[in-house]
């Protein structure tokens, strides 16, 4: 893998914020546009363990999420629906994305592979707030001209979360 230029450097990054902002307006349906119809959106669990040992689940384990597109859209149409209760009423979010890295694939004009730190603070009713920090690797598909999300994979640093649910999209 190379590196890629600062123009393509910068069309990513403005890619990945215009995400995090139809995320954080819920414009989900916006949103699922940005994946690819083969793609993979993955969370796996992070374990504490003895040094030197592995802490992030593999694709054979458990994870949060192991969604495809087809998951994806019926999730984002059950939040439509009125019957996702984690969700009603809505969260409100504010996502940030910093150190954002890109490099290019093999066939850099098709693909690239991306790498950031995540951060995104929740809030739903009066006092429910939590902090979801980590990082995440995707693997961004050129589709008639634009970017897509082929594959997602999101590892948060905490091993027991906090949350009373994860119903929002990272």
């Amino acid at each position: 893998m190379n590196a890629v230029s600062s123009e393509l450097l910068r069309e990513v990054e403005q890619f990945l914020f215009h995400e995090a902002r139809l995320l954080d307006e819920r414009r989900f349906e916006e949103w699922l546009e940005l994946f690819t119809e083969d793609t993979h959106y993955w969370m796996p669990i992070v374990s504490t363990r003895e040094r030197g040992n592995r802490e992030v689940a593999t694709e054979s384990e458990l994870a949060y999420f192991d969604d495809t597109k087809e998951t994806l859209r019926y999730r984002v149409k059950r939040l439509y629906t009125g019957l996702a209760w984690a969700e009603e009423p809505p969260s409100r979010t504010c996502r940030f994305l910093s150190n954002i890295q890109v490099e290019q694939n093999s066939d850099a004009s098709l693909e690239l592979s991306t790498r950031c730190n995540l951060m995104v603070y929740r809030t739903r009713l009066e006092t429910d707030r939590d902090l979801f920090i980590g990082t995440r690797e995707d693997v961004l598909r050129r589709v008639n001209d634009t970017w897509q999300v082929a594959r997602r994979s999101i590892t948060l640093t905490e091993s027991v979360l906090d949350a009373n649910n994860l119903s929002i999209f990272f």
